[in-house]
């Protein structure tokens, strides 16, 4: 990372395989790759990594504390230095108000705070979001000397690219029960790199079996298979709140339970993206 010769102030937040940098600098410029541009470390994967230079103790621990708030303890990890620099007044305040939940909205994202310039970059779903995000931080700082920058692209939800992840491929189990064969270990681990790039978003498992035995049994294990899954990729490092889960049995078949073949389409896991 290459820094100007100019002392600055700031801290970045990356978060899973699709980096989310939070670049913050009191005065100076703070220089950073794009956050698209390069994957966050395994150790780090899942994680929510602040990193950088604040001006002091007393801002480096509110700036910790709001981020713990908003993502959760167990996912932040904490890089940041304290260097006894100049910031503009009430900069803390300031950065505080912009740290809101909200911003979990943008995928593969990066927020830049330089001196009073706010500048918001990354992926959201909607034109709709894109104006929240942007009003909604205007609104909070109410300050005019910050100038707030939209750099904010629409793009897909991650629907998508979960569906395709999964395309034409079968989360396996085995005959009867809830435990994951190698082969559906293998599909989960495939996926992964897709969950991780939308951390923080909130996804749905859903389980569905066949139409064979009694209906309150395939209820039953069919809401096993889906809690079987969100563990396996728990473990795997993704937080367990944004995963939940739910069966549904054999109630909504994509086809005919006439065939063997048609059975085992039925037999499936489908992950939706919920926020």
């Amino acid at each position: 990372m290459k820094k100007s010769k100019k002392k600055s102030l700031g801290f970045g937040i990356v978060r899973g395989v699709g980096r989310w940098l939070l670049a913050l600098a009191a005065t100076g410029v703070w220089a950073q790759q794009p956050a698209t541009q390069a994957p966050a470390a395994p150790a780090t994967a899942g994680k929510v990594v602040a990193s950088g230079v604040v001006p002091d103790e007393a801002t480096r621990s509110a700036i910790v504390a709001r981020l713990r708030e908003v993502y959760g303890a167990d996912r932040v990890v904490d890089q940041l230095g304290v260097d006894k620099l100049v910031a503009p007044p009430n900069w803390n305040q300031h950065v505080q108000r912009v740290l809101t939940p909200d911003l979990k909205r943008v995928s593969q994202g990066q927020l830049s705070i330089t001196g009073n310039v706010v500048e918001l970059s990354g992926q959201v779903d909607s034109e709709t979001t894109r104006q929240q995000l942007v009003t909604q931080i205007a609104t909070q700082l109410n300050n005019p000397t910050y100038t707030v920058r939209d750099q904010l692209r629409i793009g897909s939800s991650g629907q998508a690219q979960l569906d395709a992840a999964l395309a034409r491929r079968t989360i396996e189990f085995e005959t009867g029960n809830a435990q994951l064969t190698a082969g559906g270990a293998r599909v989960l681990d495939d996926l992964l790199p897709v969950l991780r790039q939308f951390a923080g978003r909130r996804f749905e498992i859903i389980g569905h079996t066949d139409d064979v035995g009694p209906r309150e049994a395939n209820m039953q294990l069919s809401a096993a298979r889906a809690e079987a899954v969100k563990a396996y990729l728990v473990g795997k490092g993704i937080a367990a709140a944004d995963l939940m889960t739910s069966g549904a049995g054999p109630d909504r078949p994509v086809t005919a339970n006439a065939t063997p073949e048609g059975r085992a389409r039925n037999r499936r896991i489908e992950f939706r993206v919920l926020a």
